[in-house]
This record gives structure tokens, C-alpha cells and sequence, in this order.
């Protein structure tokens, strides 16, 4: 098995990984949405993550089946940063997400994230739990 390096340990000079990479403190948002039927095309705030945080990855569980309704989570401008369009339909199973270009770097602005709906209404009624982890050095 090849031996696992991280780039700054082994520059000449040694460059050691900020607390960001290191040994932050892991936080979360934690946001909970009583369904009501939201139409196709709703952006529904789900967390704000502050400047120079870092986005490590989501969870999301729902207590009903969403049937044909699809949603994204991500920023106004690009509504899929953190999550793609699709459904989810496993009840009370958190299902983990994170798109690789939207996580593992510090934000340059604070950013107010968005779960987007689309393809078809969310039920009428359930929950719907989103939770974003981040580092952050604060």
C-alpha cells in the first residue's frame, strides 16, 4: 500500500497545513423544514456559512418519501454547488452529500445556502432535515 503524503509536510521547507485543514473546529448547521407543500422552483434557506470557513460535506433526511420532487442545495447562482438536482425517497436514512468543487477550500464571502426544489412540489407534510459541515477557526 503507497504511503499516504500530504504535500506540506513533505516540502522543503516543511510548510505545515493551516488549522483550517488541521485541527479547526468542526461545526454544523443544522436546519430543520416542516414540509408544506413547496412548489417546483421555491429556494428555501438552509444555512449561512461564514467567510473562510471550510465546507466539508452534508446530510439530509427526510421522514417521508419526496416522490418525483427533485432539489438541489447550493448558492443563488449556482443552486448546485453543494448538492445536484435529484430525489430522495429512503425515509429516516441520512444520505450524505458534497460535489467536490464545492467543498475543502475556504469561502471567499459568507454564503447563504439554498435547498432549491424542482421537477415536482415537495408533500404536503414530513420533515425534511438538512445538516451542512464546515470548519471553521472562530
Amino acid at each position: 500500500m503507497p504511503a499516504v503524503r500530504m504535500a506540506l509536510l513533505d516540502a522543503t521547507p516543511r510548510d505545515y497545513p493551516g488549522v483550517l485543514h488541521v485541527g479547526g473546529k468542526v461545526r454544523v448547521f443544522n436546519e430543520q423544514i416542516t414540509l408544506a407543500a413547496e412548489s417546483a422552483g421555491s429556494a428555501i434557506p438552509v444555512a449561512i456559512l461564514p467567510q473562510g470557513c471550510v465546507p466539508l460535506f452534508g446530510l439530509v433526511t427526510t421522514s417521508v418519501t419526496l416522490g418525483t420532487a427533485q432539489f438541489s442545495i447550493g448558492v443563488q447562482g449556482a443552486v448546485a454547488k453543494y448538492r445536484a438536482a435529484a430525489v430522495l425517497t429512503t425515509v429516516d436514512a441520512p444520505q450524505l452529500f458534497g460535489i467536490t468543487a464545492g467543498i475543502g477550500e475556504p469561502l471567499a464571502a459568507t454564503e447563504r445556502v439554498l435547498l432549491t426544489t424542482s421537477v415536482a412540489a415537495l408533500p404536503a407534510s414530513g420533515t425534511l432535515r438538512v445538516q451542512i459541515f464546515y470548519v471553521d477557526n472562530s
